[in-house]
C-alpha cells in the first residue's frame, strides 16, 4: 500500500515538526509507504497576490497531475467530519491513496468533485506544517485500526 500526502506548501527544513513526520512515516512502514509531496510554485505565489479564486485555481492546476490511479481524497474543512474509525475505513483495501491538502484558500469545487471523497478532520484551522503531523498520525492510527495493532487503544 502507498499513501501520498500532497500538500500546497513551501518546502522547508522545519526542525520543529520534521522529527514527528519522520517518526510517523517510520512506524507506518510495516503497513504502508507514506510519502509527503510539497507543491508550491511561482504560479501559486502570484495567484495568492491576485485573489482567493485565482489561488484556488492555481492549486487545482498544480495538484491535478497527482490525481493518479487509486483513491483521491481531499481534506476540506467544509466536508463531512470523520472520526478515526471512519477514516480507517477509507484506507482499507486500497493499494494507493492520494490525500490532498489545499492552500490557504482551500479547493475549487471542481477539484473536490474530481476526488473520490472529501473529508474533514474538524473545523479548526491548523498551520500546514502542523497539519502534516496530524494527517500522518491519523494515517498511522487508521492503519493500526485496520491491522489490529494496539496503538489505537
Amino acid at each position: 500500500m502507498k499513501i501520498n500526502v500532497i500538500i500546497i506548501d513551501k518546502k522547508s527544513k522545519d526542525n520543529l515538526y520534521s522529527g514527528l513526520i519522520a517518526h510517523y512515516q517510520k512506524i507506518a512502514k510495516p503497513f504502508a509507504k507514506v510519502e509527503i509531496i510539497e507543491v508550491f510554485d511561482k504560479e501559486i505565489s502570484k495567484a495568492h497576490d491576485i485573489s482567493a479564486k485565482m489561488a484556488q485555481h492555481s492549486y487545482t492546476k498544480a495538484l491535478s497531475k497527482y490525481m493518479t490511479q487509486g483513491i483521491n481524497i481531499a481534506l476540506d474543512p467544509s466536508s463531512k467530519e470523520l472520526n478515526s474509525h471512519d477514516f480507517a475505513k477509507l484506507l482499507k483495501d486500497s493499494m494507493e491513496i492520494n490525500l490532498f491538502i489545499g492552500g490557504a484558500y482551500g479547493f475549487e469545487s471542481d477539484f473536490l468533485n474530481k476526488c473520490n471523497n472529501a473529508i474533514s478532520f474538524g473545523k479548526i484551522t491548523l498551520s500546514h506544517k502542523l497539519m502534516k503531523v496530524v494527517v500522518l498520525e491519523q494515517i498511522f492510527r487508521g492503519l493500526a485500526i485496520n491491522h489490529g495493532h494496539p496503538y489505537h487503544k
